[in-house]
């Protein structure tokens, strides 16, 4: 009997050793990882810019069905955020300040214990070049965890790393795979609807896209409007020597509304108009092969832009709803002259003008 209470001693005494060797153990640690993608910067930052994206591909050591993520109205850019909950175990990120297409330096809360996290992006040769470096020190559960698997720079380090490649895997799958399809001639009908303008350097336009978008569904929300349609992006203008565009994000209305002055949005109306419809199905990034499809379309079939109206894309299926880039719809609608039917008159030898085909014309 002895023999077991001196057994059981020095377990407790191996016990409360290693514990105390552990907790004096500098928990400090600067995890660097990157990782090389074969798409475009812009491509890379959108994705990671958005944290409706991040639980697809966030290592965080543990069971995935255990964890329950909560994504709040702002996601997307600085400000942005979102939080976890894994057990007892909750964590949260922040974008504290976000250089577009560049880097997010973020905020990291784990169990009240703040990390500084920075995303770096760089172009390469064929790709892009992301680096992630997370700066913090590691609890008293963490160092047990690190101290049977290699250390606290590899323990932490893996699970940063294993993120990356996550990503990397994610962008490379979900970005190539897209469709354009010529739907051909459709009629757009009149509506009220609420625009935000901005201006902004060509690369930047998506991710400035995408966080106006959110912006728009928290103006409707906060008004308790519902929107008419799917939100739509007018582009006004191009400056070709700043390489910059101009474009508006709009949320289609039900009746004409009033806002007060002074106010950064606009209520307009949309006058009805002819347009070649083109269907994208995938990221953003593949918008000028749908213009560039619709393009020879319109000359193929020698019909004319109507260069008096802007071009328009309706966000049919967009990130607000679906996470995967593959999935999401954009219409592209480029306006056009209205195809006129020939008239007959007694006098005149009947002619039959050639006609789009039934799957190339819709009407709407």
């Amino acid at each position: 009997m002895k023999i077991i209470k001196y057994i059981f001693l020095l377990l407790l005494l191996a016990f409360v050793g290693i514990s105390v060797y552990i907790a004096t153990q500098n928990g400090d640690y600067t995890i660097k990882r990157s990782t090389f993608i074969k798409v475009p910067k812009e491509v890379v930052f959108n994705y990671v810019n958005d944290y409706r994206n991040w639980d697809q591909w966030l290592d965080l050591d543990s069971n995935r069905d255990d964890l329950k993520f909560n994504f709040p109205e702002n996601t997307v850019g600085e400000g942005g955020s979102f939080s976890w909950q894994n057990g007892s175990e909750k964590g949260q990120v922040q974008s504290l300040f976000v250089r577009e297409n560049d880097s997010i330096s973020q905020k990291l809360v784990v169990d009240n214990k703040t990390s500084k996290s920075t995303l770096t992006l760089k172009d390469s040769i064929g790709g892009t070049k992301l680096n992630w470096i997370v700066q913090g020190s590691a609890d008293f559960k963490t160092k047990i965890k690190a101290a049977l698997n290699g250390g606290v720079e590899l323990f932490i380090g893996k699970m940063f790393q294993n993120s990356l490649n996550n990503v990397n895997a994610i962008i490379t799958k979900e970005i190539r795979d897209f469709s354009v399809e010529v739907v051909g001639e459709v009629k757009m009908d009149s509506v009220y609807y609420v625009k935000q303008s901005a201006t902004v350097k060509v690369q930047d336009m998506n991710s400035k896209i995408t966080s106006m978008l959110q912006k728009m569904d928290k103006f409707f929300k906060n008004g308790n409007l519902q929107m008419n349609g799917k939100p739509f992006v007018i582009y006004e203008s191009s400056d070709l020597a700043n390489k910059s565009i101009t474009f508006s994000v709009c949320g289609p209305l039900k009746e004409e509304i009033f806002v007060s002055d002074p106010s950064d949005v606009s209520i307009e109306k949309l006058q009805p108009f002819t347009a070649l419809k083109t269907i994208l199905k995938g990221d953003y990034s593949h918008r000028d092969e749908a213009v560039k499809k619709a393009m020879l379309y319109l000359s193929e079939n020698k019909i004319n832009r109507n260069t008096a109206l802007k071009y328009v894309d309706i966000y049919a299926v967009n990130a607000s709803s679906e996470k995967s880039p593959s999935k999401w719809v954009t219409e592209v609608l480029i306006p056009i002259q209205p195809l006129i039917a020939p008239t007959v008159t007694p006098a005149t030898i009947i002619v039959t003008a050639p006609t789009l085909r039934v799957e190339d014309s819709v009407i709407e």
